[in-house]
């Protein structure tokens, strides 16, 4: 099962940024999407945003939308997750996530049902 390496979490104050790196670990994998998600203390993992990787075309939940980009490299084969205007209750596990399902709806890559191989996750915490 292809896996995937994330680096980057750390100790941020609130307002700073930070960036999330996720690449595969190992054999490469044909993806159809890439996406973020996280997971807050005692609350299940939730969705932050996704990248369909054919398009670039990238989406987020409310929560983060207009602070939360995801950029690419595809000559490295790795994804971030970049982080704007911080706030305490961004303090998460974040994980990458890549998904072989071929999906077009609206709703697509939003679940993570969706995605078949994980990173190990990696902590944000932002103080205030």
């Amino acid at each position: 099962q292809a896996q995937l390496v994330e680096s980057g979490g750390g100790l941020v104050q609130a307002g700073g940024s930070l960036r999330l790196s996720c690449a595969p670990s190992g054999r490469t994998f044909s993806r159809y999407a890439m996406g973020w998600f996280r997971q807050r203390p005692g609350k299940e993992r939730e969705f932050v945003g996704a990248l369909r990787w054919s398009s670039g075309n990238t989406f987020f939940a409310d929560s983060v939308k207009g602070r939360f980009t995801i950029p690419r490299d595809t000559a490295k084969n790795t994804v971030y997750l970049q982080m704007y205007s911080l706030k305490p209750e961004d303090t998460a596990v974040y994980y990458c996530a890549g998904s072989t399902n071929d999906c077009s709806g609206g709703g697509c890559y939003r679940h993570p049902d969706e995605y078949d191989a994980w990173g190990q996750g990696t902590q944000v915490t932002v103080s205030s």
